[in-house]
């Protein structure tokens, strides 16, 4: 491991990892040597133990200036989810189907990050394989709002392309593994409803939320990410705040053309709890680099009450517009570049 030198005051101390290393140790608590954060995935997240608080997921979505699509398998050790949901911007139509089996039965979800995530059921097939030269993400549904769905997208492999890999701890008993993949290529369609809809190489991007971990039971998020272009640059963020409070590592990072600036501060999300719907501002808490504006054209609210499993969502899909300011030192201005950004209580 090696440490991240100059840092300012009231900044944190985050260690920057290059080797592989083991998530947990032998009795299923954090190791803290896998405490830190990564340009590419290292570490291998064996989890075991801690019945009921463990929580595997795998968020694909893929967009471009006209529609979204998403995919996610996550198992919650006594539920399994499998969700697919599609937007198109101009119409507003949107369409989601969710497929719950107990105790995350079938939800096969690997420990490592390109590992492969496989699904079968009746409502909801879906498989996320990895290949040499990318992700090949297929799902298929017989009833996607009343009518058969099939999606084949290929996410291509870049080489040296960096992304966000994070441990977050909470405490030895209590963390999280994150990998946040931004702006990568892919080709593809999605089939449904009686149109194809087309996701070619140059004009749409995937976004990859990879998590591993063990969670409290209560928390709250906030959590934006967006993936474009901008005077000639493929740009992105990720920003993240109050899950990781208080524990001296941030999921906030820059990317610019492959390159990842990590952001060792948190970042102040400010919006209307009561009107979702308005502008956010989004920034980072103790310099400019990150000063931007959310403008919200969609919200996709996810509420469930399940007795042990509660969950209120509220993710706003829209468009950012702002200044970022990577590793280089030289601003960068975005305008509107499509990505999301959401509120989520949950007690799971």
């Amino acid at each position: 491991m090696e440490q991240r030198k100059g840092v300012q005051k009231g900044f944190y101390e985050e260690t920057e990892l290059t080797k592989p290393l083991l998530l947990c140790d032998t009795r299923g608590n954090l190791s803290k040597e896998s405490i830190g954060w990564s340009r590419h995935p290292l570490h291998t997240c064996n989890l075991k133990g801690h019945w009921l608080r463990k929580k595997r997921w795998n968020y694909w979505c893929v967009f471009n200036d006209k529609h979204l699509f998403s995919v996610t398998l996550a198992n919650l050790d006594y539920l399994g989810v499998a969700t697919a949901y599609f937007l198109d911007y101009g119409t507003k139509n949107f369409i989601e189907q969710s497929v719950l089996v107990p105790f995350g039965k079938g939800c096969n979800l690997s420990d490592v990050v390109r590992g492969d995530v496989i699904f079968k059921h009746k409502a909801m097939n879906l498989s996320i394989l990895n290949e040499q030269q990318g992700t090949r993400i297929h799902v298929d549904s017989p009833s996607f709002g009343g009518q058969p769905l099939s999606a084949e997208l290929f996410v291509k492999k870049v080489d040296k392309h960096e992304t966000l890999n994070v441990v977050v701890p909470w405490g030895e008993n209590r963390f999280q593994f994150t990998s946040k993949q931004l702006c990568l290529p892919l080709d593809g369609r999605v089939l449904t409803h009686g149109k194809s809809f087309d996701f070619q190489q140059g004009k749409s991007f995937a976004v990859l939320d990879f998590g591993r971990g063990v969670w409290p039971y209560s928390t709250a998020w906030n959590w934006a990410a967006c993936s474009g272009t901008a005077n000639g640059h493929i740009v992105g963020l990720n920003l993240g705040g109050k899950w990781t409070d208080g524990t001296g590592m941030t999921e906030n990072a820059i990317f610019v053309d492959g390159k990842i600036t990590k952001l060792s501060e948190d970042v102040v999300f400010s919006y209307d709890p009561n009107d979702f719907m308005k502008p956010w501002v989004i920034r980072t808490q103790l310099s400019s680099r990150v000063n931007i504006q959310f403008v919200p054209f969609y919200e996709r609210i996810a509420k469930t009450n399940l007795l042990i499993l509660e969950s209120d969502d509220h993710q706003l899909f829209g468009r950012f517009s702002g200044t970022i300011i990577p590793d280089t030192g030289t601003p960068v201005q975005i305008k509107d570049i499509i990505g999301w950004a959401e509120e989520h209580k949950a007690r799971w």
